[in-house]
C-alpha cells in the first residue's frame, strides 16, 4: 500500500471524483452532482462528518456512506449514477466506490472541488 495523505479532487466539468495516496491516484468514479438551482459548491472542503447510515434531514432521502463537506448538508455520499438524475448539492457516487471511499478517509482529509483542472491560486493537491 502507498502510504501517505488521501486528497480527493472532484472534477465539475468532467463529473469524476479521483482519490490520491501520497500524491498517486487510487480510484476513480464517475459522479452525480448538483442541479443549476443546487449546485456543487466549488473550494477546498474537510471531511467534518462520517456516517454509513444517513438520511438526509432536508430531504428524508438515504445517503449511504455519508461524509460531510459543509454545514448546510453538502457531502459525498453513494448514490444511483444515472444520466438524467442530479443531487441537490452533494457528490453522489456508486455504493461499491461509496464503501471503500469511506473506509480509507478520515476526519480532516481535503476534498477538492473545482471545474476542470484548476484549483486555485496557490492552492496546492498535495498535502504534507
Amino acid at each position: 500500500m502507498i502510504p501517505g495523505p488521501i486528497v480527493i479532487t472532484v472534477d465539475l466539468d468532467a463529473r469524476v471524483l479521483s482519490v490520491f495516496r501520497g500524491g498517486y491516484e487510487i480510484g476513480a468514479t464517475a459522479v452525480l452532482l448538483g442541479t443549476q438551482e443546487k449546485p456543487t459548491p466549488l473550494g477546498v472542503f474537510p471531511i467534518m462528518g462520517k456516517k454509513v447510515d444517513h438520511v438526509s434531514n432536508l430531504y428524508d432521502a438515504p445517503m449511504p456512506y455519508m461524509q460531510r463537506l459543509t454545514n448546510d448538508g453538502i457531502s459525498i455520499h453513494a448514490t444511483s449514477v444515472e444520466n438524467g438524475y442530479a443531487s441537490h448539492g452533494c457528490v453522489g457516487t456508486p455504493l461499491a466506490f461509496a464503501k471503500k471511499l469511506f473506509g480509507v478517509t478520515h476526519m480532516g482529509d481535503k476534498v477538492y472541488i473545482t471545474r476542470g483542472k484548476s484549483v486555485g491560486i496557490g492552492d496546492s493537491l498535495v498535502t504534507s
